[in-house]
């Protein structure tokens, strides 16, 4: 902003010389002040297609002010309050502003930007296994692959990936294109057992900030579900049976595809692949079950005792003992009672 102060002329007494005017032109430098005007929204989110409207207010007399768009745009008036207003946005990086001459000396206008978001939710989401059909196999590496078809814009896309419901990762593009964009992202893993039938998801979020719609919109892919083989695996390879009518040799284990049985000993009179045996038909000695499918075996140990005579001794004798306490105490205090009452 420049000041001029002009020096009032100094005319000297008596026809002396007189001096000329002197002009100080003194610049101010510095941050301009801001427009005055006031945005009822300091930005917009909209989806494509949609409709928004924003007023501007001058805050000052003013000589004309307008909304510069190339959709909703407003001319020059002289009110204080006007209107950016669209039904139907279809144009991806419409930048609107607003402007306003409060001053005859402005050589241009003063202007202030609104920032618009026009976004698009994905047509689909999709999830696939890289290069690979049919089921994993335990413990191998694999990439999953997630496909996020026409979404804008895409800088403010997240990709996450569930198992189940627990977050395994999560994905952001720094692409500043603001039309809609297909984008691909990955994610490796390498299954075991536990994740036999886990259902693996990847889950598009456009987080649009404060001014979006909240929640943040999503498009979920269809689950993946994960089939895993795996071989046999025992939790103990050895254990003890007491021979009982009620209990059994249980060589039962998970594995996929299911595993086939086989029993061997010296005991076993006929062969069986049932995954159980029932001890009270074994005579005591040692049984080997082994688990086995296309992916390896895994063996147990049964030894099989007879029934324990010391420990079964060791809780009748002493219920005995006690009995015949009873008894006998119970036989003296009678007697008693009666000399008594023969007294």
């Amino acid at each position: 902003m420049v000041l001029s102060n002009t020096s009032n002329m100094l005319q000297c007494l008596h026809g002396l010389v007189c001096l000329s005017a002197v002009v100080l032109f003194v610049t101010l430098t510095g941050t301009q002040a801001e427009c005055p005007v006031q945005l009822s929204q300091k930005s917009v989110v909209v989806e494509y297609g949609g409709s928004a409207a924003v007023n501007c207010t001058a805050t000052v007399p003013h000589y004309g002010m307008g909304w510069e768009a190339s959709e909703g745009g407003v001319d020059k008036t002289s009110a204080s309050v006007i209107t950016w207003s669209v039904s139907d946005l279809t144009e991806w990086d419409i930048e609107p502003f607003c402007y306003i001459n409060y001053n005859k000396s402005q050589a241009k206008p003063c202007e202030v930007n609104l920032p618009v978001t026009v976004y698009k939710t994905p047509d689909s989401v999709s999830i696939s296994i890289v290069k690979h059909s049919g089921p994993m196999m335990e413990g191998n590496q694999y990439q999953l692959q997630c496909d996020v078809h026409d979404v804008a814009p895409v800088q403010n896309l997240t990709v996450k990936w569930y198992k189940g419901q627990t977050l395994l990762d999560q994905t952001t593009f720094t692409d500043t294109i603001k039309t809609p964009v297909n984008e691909m992202t990955t994610l490796l893993i390498r299954p075991d057992r536990a994740d036999d039938g886990a259902q693996y998801r990847c889950v598009a979020e456009l987080k649009l900030g404060a001014e979006g719609p909240q929640p943040p919109p999503t498009v979920t892919s269809q689950p993946l579900s994960a089939e895993v083989h795996y071989k046999p695996k025992h939790s103990n390879s050895t254990e003890t049976i007491v021979k009982n009518e009620e209990v059994m040799l249980d060589c039962t284990v998970k594995a996929n595809p299911a595993p086939t049985y086989t029993w061997h000993s010296e005991h076993l009179k006929e062969k069986s692949s049932s995954s159980k045996l029932p001890s009270s038909t074994l005579s005591p000695g040692k049984y080997t079950c082994t688990a086995e499918n296309s992916l390896g075996k895994d063996s147990k140990v049964f030894i099989v005792e007879e029934t324990d005579r010391t420990t079964f001794w060791a809780i009748v004798i002493p219920g005995v003992v006690v009995a015949l306490v009873l008894i006998i105490s119970y036989v003296i205090y009678k007697c008693k009672c009666s000399k008594n009452s023969v007294i």
